[in-house]
């Protein structure tokens, strides 16, 4: 029997979007723990912070075990533990003596799912026998974002519809998404980019220059595509002084809408395209952005490089990937965890950097926003280097 590796695909893009749905749902309710649950701010903002941690251990015990494990049982996992957590945020907080608990427990249960699929989605992908890879993972990637778009614009529906005290409602809906998930990967064929055994060491990996140049590249696409995200609805409030919902529909859902149009052109026509010099524009487009943003007086033209920026860095994180994974076949799960992780890293220290230099600087956001310019110019002459070697 022919095997049927459009299932795998499909599977595949309902798990980004399942990360995505992990990723940006729980942040539209923190108001609403702190009234209903009487959680203060300072643990609120725990939440994101144990989010990515807990993916960067997932990263890093991918690359060492996930070999053994399996693919198809860790991506199986991955859907359980996605559906579980954001199903547990509906009764879990409420069952324990300090709800903050059990909204922690619900948070690094979804994180680790979300790690998961992040590590082992690229490569299931990577290994099904598709022709134009590198469009291909573009267009996988994309549905991220398209997946961070639905569950913004959804949920803000549904809360207009149906009122903010209804959101348990909403979790036990948006888990049903990894939970259908389950089954799609237990049944889709899986392949494996090595034979096991035959797969690249971490120190292995380390003696190859280019795995080092790819690490850069994660850490600057993660950290350009971060620092303006994370920021992007604070930023839409400061510079023209709309609502939190207003920004949060102008910030972060516009950049997430530009960076999965970036993604899917390149998944369309990418055959066309040499990925170095798309992704060597798309750096300078992102220098651009981040300057405009930072140095306009004018608060539409600012706002327009925030959304912009989401263009220019769609073809980072996937583009990285494409670029390395034929450069080093035998890098295997290993590399892609280790990809991940660089890039989660860059998630993590970007935007911290951003705010600590805004606060610094007396709460001036697009200061603290200029000096999120340093990523993509480091990514543009690691991306010379890149061709050059």
């Amino acid at each position: 029997m022919q095997k049927n590796y459009r299932k795998t695909l499909i599977a595949c893009y309902l798990g980004f979007i399942s990360q995505a749905i992990a990723a940006n749902f729980a942040p539209l309710l923190f108001l609403t723990f702190r009234t209903n649950y009487h959680i203060s701010l300072g643990k609120i903002a725990l939440i994101p912070s144990a989010f990515f941690l807990t993916q960067l251990l997932i990263d890093i015990f991918c690359a060492r075990y996930v070999d053994r494990i399996g693919h198809r049982r860790s991506v199986i996992v991955s859907g359980i533990t996605s559906g579980l957590g954001l199903a547990g945020l509906a009764v879990i907080p409420d069952l324990c003596p300090d709800p903050f608990i059990g909204i922690m427990i619900c948070v690094v249960l979804y994180a680790v799912g979300s790690g998961l699929i992040e590590v082992m989605g690229s490569p299931i992908v990577e290994a099904c026998p598709f022709e134009n890879k590198d469009a291909v993972m573009s267009l996988l990637h994309s549905f991220y974002c398209w997946g961070s778009v639905g569950v913004i614009l959804l949920s803000t529906l549904f809360f207009s519809l149906f009122g903010i005290q209804n959101w348990k409602i909403l979790a036990l809906l948006w888990s049903l998404v990894p939970l259908f998930n389950v089954y799609n990967f237990a049944t889709c064929p899986i392949e494996r980019l090595t034979e096991e055994g035959e797969g690249m060491t971490l120190s292995d990996l380390g003696k190859k220059s280019i795995f080092w140049i790819a690490i850069l590249l994660m850490v600057c696409a993660g950290a350009s595509e971060l620092s303006m995200a994370q920021w992007a609805s604070a930023f839409a409030e400061a510079a023209l002084g709309f609502s939190k919902t207003i920004g949060d529909l102008m910030g972060p859902c516009l950049f997430a809408v530009t960076m999965g149009i970036s993604r899917t052109i390149y998944g369309k026509y990418g055959s066309r395209m040499n990925l170095i010099h798309f992704m060597l524009g798309s750096g300078v487009l992102c220098l651009c952005c981040y300057l405009l943003a930072s140095l306009s007086t004018n608060p539409i033209l600012s706002l327009i490089g925030c959304i912009l920026c989401g263009f220019s860095v769609g073809i980072m994180w996937p583009g990285t990937i494409s670029i390395i994974s034929p450069r080093l076949p035998q890098g295997g799960t290993a590399l892609f965890a280790m990809l991940a992780m660089a890039g989660d890293l860059g998630g993590a220290f970007g935007p911290s950097l951003v705010g600590n230099v805004t606060q610094h600087l007396g709460d001036n956001l697009q200061l603290g926003l200029l000096t999120g310019s340093i990523f993509p110019l480091i990514l543009i002459l690691s991306l010379l280097l890149l061709r050059k070697s």
